[in-house]
């Protein structure tokens, strides 16, 4: 997951793999092709029109899909389409395409104000207030969002400037019948067989500056966009994709992959599954409050499969072991240098603030499940934004300062299509059993008291308690909510709302956990970078570049369209085609592919998109790029710059990479530009969208 700025140092090796672009054209990220990829803020995009027309993943953009879908007009069954620019939709709130336009180091700013001695809590204020005041200054041109990202801990820091596109809007998006074939069955499983594509538009004002949405809006014209293939690739080319991964951990010390893996994912991994249930049970399937709760359900299903693929994944590696086995070796480097940094006393104190840090996960696990109510979590950031409003912009926590009101509004927009009473007290229900009843929590007396908790789990106590505030709140009308926005303190503090009093009654609480979590966070910030700077000269002394773990930052990752073989007697081929998607078919959900393409594919009708090699058109492929979560959408581009695929997925196999990197194990997952060309062309119509884009042969 190498950084732009990187790309020259392995030149070489680019070259050699199969890259015909010159690499040092990569570094900048307002040329070809890098100007063409976009983040999402969660998901990775890329411009393929002159028009601002975005392709990224279905997945990516099923919460527009299911925010504009409702029970008479379901597009997540049907798709959708829009015939023309004035029939494309508006997407969910606070979706955004974020332009990179710059990257800088400011390390020397953040850092050059810590001081010897400081407690953690120190540490972090200086930190924070940098880089408050570094955003501050950037965001002063007008449509910008930026942002300052720690690499290696903490050891070097970037300001990441954005042009901000806040009108973004839905184009087409296929049924989940192609976009989410296979749904949860094949998560992360090969062979895949998934349409996980569709399609944004990005729009600006008149004046052509990022604006709110408006009719007057205009589609926002791009410097870069990228051709789409619909030659598309063999086995063994070359591939690369550039995106926004969200978070690895390949420098976690042992401690923290210990506690991570003996105790964190088993616990979330049996909650998930009661999780799902509880939604399920109480949003029965085609009812408007499933389709409220799709985009969560899909959520809380793939992290729950990834969960498993980890955990299986680190027993399959022996990664506590492995992980022992490298800190060995770092020590053994450590102990034949002779500079001033004393790297073993910065190891050990690191060690101790993970073991620190992990008794204290495992205490507030149950409150801060307990907590997870979408109205109380909005009466608390509500009551906390009228405190904040008391300081000067510039000193109010982040996520309350000026920069976030527009986020904050639309969150609590969103809420009107994601919230059901029956539903989030049936999640809820299930966070209160597990907080009274865990071992390893610590219950909160505070929380206790104000929400009036019996000693022990009492079912239908608890049920009562939570009717009445169900019966009681206005949090559930989304006017009201709003209006809570500009409300002074003692509103707030006078208010009878139930879900509000139980916010005032926890304000303390969760104010001294949160300088407990900073003072933590300030301790590893000063401990963090020495131990970077080890991990990267050591790697060097073996002859190995280290890049840093994923941050959300712009990252790329290449290699080859590759096959592979993740155990004995298991063979993954690097391409599958339509013809898997009959072999799959049940007529049932996810297995029901719709009836017209079902008739294509028995026809034979391939249109221009085939692969000879295969006689069919391919639907996924294979490749050994480098990927996590955040990656999802981004583009799958040829030696030439050109979209050949959207990355979409790894194997299970693969999700262990997050901690370890397996390069014979590890396969990323893409929807072949062939297919969603095909998709288009054949099934849904798109004829309007494939003459906007420029569709090259790849010859």
């Amino acid at each position: 997951m190498w950084t732009p700025d990187q790309l020259p140092q392995i030149a070489d090796d680019l070259r050699e793999t199969g890259l015909e672009l010159d690499p040092a054209s990569l570094t900048d990220l307002t040329a070809f092709p890098m100007g063409a990829v976009i983040s999402l803020g969660g998901c990775t995009a890329s411009f393929v029109s002159p028009a601002g027309l975005v392709v990224t993943n279905h997945h990516c953009a099923r919460g527009s899909i299911q925010y504009n879908s409702t029970e008479e007009e379901n597009f997540l069954e049907t798709g959708f389409l829009a015939n023309s620019l004035e029939d494309e939709r508006a997407a969910a709130p606070g979706t955004r395409v974020y332009v990179t336009v710059n990257v800088e180091d400011v390390t020397e700013r953040v850092r050059g104000n810590i001081e010897q001695g400081m407690s953690g809590e120190e540490i972090f204020a200086v930190v924070e207030n940098a880089e408050k005041a570094i955003v501050a200054e950037c965001e002063a041109q007008a449509g910008h969002r930026c942002q300052v990202s720690s690499f290696y801990g903490g050891l070097e820091y970037k300001l990441i400037d954005r042009l901000e596109i806040r009108d973004v809007r839905l184009v087409y998006g296929p049924s989940d019948s192609i976009g989410k074939y296979g749904g949860d069955i094949d998560n992360w499983m090969w062979p895949r067989h998934t349409g996980d594509f569709a399609f944004y538009r990005a729009y600006v004002g008149p004046d052509g500056l990022p604006a709110d949405y408006a009719e007057e809006n205009v589609p926002f014209e791009p410097d870069h966009f990228l051709k789409v293939s619909a030659g598309g690739l063999n086995d063994g080319d070359f591939v690369m994709a550039a995106g926004y991964p969200g978070s690895t951990q390949r420098y976690t010390r042992l401690a923290e992959v210990e506690q991570t893996f003996n105790w964190q994912y088993p616990e979330f991994q049996a909650l998930l599954a009661d999780w799902i249930a509880a939604i399920e049970d109480a949003a029965p399937a085609g009812s408007d409050a499933r389709i409220k709760y799709e985009s969560r359900l899909a959520g809380l299903n793939n992290y729950m499969k990834n969960l498993g693929g980890q955990i299986e994944g680190a027993r399959r590696v022996d990664l506590v072991g492995r992980r022992a086995e490298r800190e060995e070796a770092l020590n053994t480097w450590i102990a034949q240098q002779t500079g001033e940094t004393d790297y073993a006393g910065t190891l050990a104190a690191l060690d101790a603030l993970s073991a620190e840090s992990a008794e204290v996960s495992r205490e507030n696990w149950g409150y801060s499940n307990a907590n997870r109510s979408q109205l109380l979590s909005a009466a608390k950031r509500l009551y906390r934004l009228s405190l904040e409003r008391q300081k000067p912009n510039e000193e109010r926590e982040s996520g309350y300062q000026e920069r976030d009101m527009t986020f904050f509004r639309q969150g609590l927009q969103a809420l009107e299509r994601r919230f059901d009473p029956a539903v989030e007290k049936a999640e809820w229900m299930l966070f209160l059993k597990d907080y009274m009843t865990s071992s390893d929590t610590v219950r909160v007396a505070a929380f206790d008291e104000a929400l009036g908790l019996p000693e022990n789990w009492d079912e239908e106590a608890v049920s009562d308690i939570l009717d009445t505030y169900y019966a009681e709140t206005q949090l559930d009308e989304t006017e009201y909510r709003l209006s809570l926005m500009e409300q002074e303190p003692s509103f707030f503090e006078e208010s009878s709302d139930p879900l509000i009093e139980l916010a005032v009654a926890l304000y303390q609480t969760d104010r001294e956990m949160e300088a407990a979590a900073k003072d933590r966070a300030g301790r590893m910030a000063s401990l963090r970078p020495d131990y970077m700077q080890a991990i990267i000269d050591w790697q060097a002394s073996e002859g190995f570049a280290a890049y840093p773990d994923a941050n959300s930052t712009l990252r790329v990752t290449y290699g080859t369209v590759m096959g592979g073989s993740p155990k004995d007697g298991l063979i993954y081929t690097p391409f599958t085609t339509l013809e898997g998607i009959t072999e799959k078919d049940t007529g049932e959900e996810p297995f029901n592919s719709p009836q017209r393409q079902l008739d294509l594919i028995e026809a034979g009708d391939y249109g221009q998109y085939a692969l000879d090699t295969l006689g069919s058109v391919p639907v996924n492929f294979l490749s050994d790029l480098d990927s996590t979560g955040g990656n999802s959408g981004s583009p799958t581009m040829n030696s030439k710059g050109e979209l050949v695929g959207l990355l979409f997925d790894g194997t299970i196999e693969s999700v262990n990479s997050d901690w370890d990197f397996d390069p014979r194990t590890t396969r990323t997952i893409h929807v072949d530009s062939r297919y969603m060309l095909w998709v288009m062309d054949k099934v849904d119509g798109a004829d309007r969208l494939i003459e906007e884009m420029t569709i090259v042969s790849g010859e």
